[in-house]
């Protein structure tokens, strides 16, 4: 029986948007009606939780991939290559300065 409510919120209401109170909702129900034990209920809830929280990180992961790979297609320069801009252009004033202070 558990078996096929996970199925039905992994493909009814996606892992990712499970939460607490809606794990719980289910879990009770399933109680009151004497389909789960107690321990099978905080297992679920447990495991739902889990498996939903994987869910909101994979989905974090694809949508900085998403974006990463936009900002490379727009040409736009990265905190990288602004760091490196801002060092060759220090060491061009203090060489400048040096050079001036020679004179």
């Amino acid at each position: 029986m558990i078996e096929l409510i996970k199925k039905a919120f992994y493909t009814g209401l996606g892992a990712a948007e499970l939460t607490r109170e809606k794990v719980e909702d289910l879990a009770r129900e399933l109680a009151d009606k004497g389909k789960v034990s107690e321990s099978e209920i905080k297992k679920f809830v447990d495991e739902m939780l889990d498996k939903s929280q994987e869910r909101k990180d994979q989905l974090m992961k694809q949508f900085e991939k998403m974006i990463e790979e936009a900002l490379k297609k727009m040409n736009l320069a990265s905190r990288d290559d602004l760091d490196a801009l801002e060092k060759r252009l220090a060491e061009k004033i203090r060489k400048a300065r040096e050079k001036g202070a020679d004179e």
